[in-house]
């Protein structure tokens, strides 16, 4: 099940940058960011972290990956590293 959901999110790829974002929507396995200036297509394929930002108490990091590009965002899936 997908529900939109609009929370500021931290995106990290180890090997090459950070940013941060926000999300358009969430379902069980994945995550679909918006972003509009940053371009990371060549991370497709490739594992980042993310972590909700802003919450009053702290959230896990979250391995995932991209695994899709739209002209607004990207899809992310949940990964098992």
């Amino acid at each position: 099940m997908r529900a939109g959901m609009n929370a500021r999110v931290k995106v990290v790829h180890p090997e090459f940058d950070e940013f941060a974002s926000t999300t358009r929507a969430i379902s069980d396995g994945g995550v679909f960011i918006v972003v509009e200036e940053q371009d990371v297509e060549s991370w497709i394929r490739y594992s980042v972290t993310v972590q909700v930002q802003g919450l009053p108490i702290p959230v896990p990091v979250v391995s995932m990956e991209l695994v899709r590009r739209t002209n607004d965002g990207y899809g992310l899936t949940l990964s098992d590293g």
